[in-house]
């Protein structure tokens, strides 16, 4: 067997008995997720597979996607900072494949297919000449699609394949769940109050996604923002926002639509003690009145804090498969 070698991945073109190998063999993607996760629906019109993961996870790190070629995903999602950025605050890229809305204001709904589309066309205005005329790029896109010719539905296939993958649940919440560890004492009181009336937190944030992927106000102002009020002009939607994944919150910040909170602290404070009432305040926040939130003691307090950095998964933020492949 002949084989020649192109950036870590062979490709094959001539069999040992001298018969041509189609260079579109590919190969199916393989993850197990935990079994206390929901099933993750993938595109039929779209599987995943190990070189199309690859293709994605090229084109989030180059910055051949900007038209003038300055910026890339990357650059507002970086992976110590669990795929957020800590000046423009973007949402971070965990756990997106069980989401069907997207961006702060859900101006995207349906699948990572439709916001990698969004992304290509409308955000980043991609040159598809640059990579049509790439020495590696076109190779790599007709073995994974079977296309001699980039197109923006191949770019943001290949971006939605590797977005699956960009899975985080190997925290210590996800390993006491399975019943390899035990919560220390106040992990445990704060994850009593998390997921009971007391905290109040589990109604937006329960789960294993710890986020229930909708829109809400929660409480942030008397005179909101208008948030998804921009997408519907329905005044009923002004001051809501995507609920955040809580994971990997301990490395996420700043916090909120704005980034006005810099600490779990901060944001822990505004629940207890900050919600302003407003007319379009999500019924679920309903804590409102005096003391204007959920009033826990310092000891509980803390504990929350504590049951929330289990949520951290280390092992997400040095993934060398998820990392910059240049």
């Amino acid at each position: 067997m002949k084989w020649i070698f192109f950036s870590g991945l062979a490709f094959l073109f001539v069999g040992c008995n001298g018969e041509p190998v189609s260079i579109m063999e590919t190969t199916p993607y393989v993850e197990t997720i935990p079994s206390h996760f929901p099933y993750m629906q993938v595109s039929t019109q779209n599987p995943t597979t190990n070189e199309g993961v690859a293709l994605g996870r090229m084109l989030y790190y180059d910055n051949k996607l900007h038209p003038n070629q300055a910026m890339s995903c990357s650059q507002c999602h970086d992976q110590s900072n669990a795929f957020t950025d800590p000046v423009v605050n973007s949402l971070a890229h965990i756990n997106i494949g069980w989401s069907s809305t997207f961006l702060w204001n859900g101006k995207v709904e349906g699948t990572l297919e439709d916001i990698m589309m969004f992304e290509v066309d409308e955000f980043f205005h991609t040159d598809l000449s640059v990579l049509n005329n790439d020495d590696e790029y076109p190779i790599r896109f007709e073995r994974v699609f079977g296309v001699t010719t980039i197109e923006s539905k191949h770019v943001a296939y290949a971006l939605a394949q590797f977005f699956r993958t960009l899975n985080s649940y190997d925290s210590k919440y996800d390993r006491v769940l399975q019943g390899l560890e035990t919560f220390t004492a106040a992990e445990a009181n704060g994850y009593d109050i998390f997921f009971s009336e007391r905290g109040d937190c589990f109604h937006c944030h329960g789960g294993a996604l710890t986020t229930d992927n909708l829109m809400h106000n929660n409480g942030l102002d008397a005179m909101p923002d208008d948030g998804r009020f921009t997408i519907t002009n329905n005044p009923a939607d002004k001051g809501k926002f995507k609920t955040p994944t809580l994971r990997n919150i301990e490395y996420t910040s700043p916090y909120m639509h704005d980034g006005r909170y810099q600490t779990l602290e901060e944001v822990l404070t505004f629940y207890c003690w900050g919600l302003q009432d407003s007319p379009t305040i999500d019924p679920l926040m309903k804590n409102v009145g005096f003391p204007g939130g959920i009033d826990l003691n310092q000891q509980d307090f803390d504990d929350l804090i504590s049951f929330l950095k289990t949520l951290s998964d280390e092992s997400f933020l040095t993934n060398e498969s998820l990392s910059d492949p240049f």
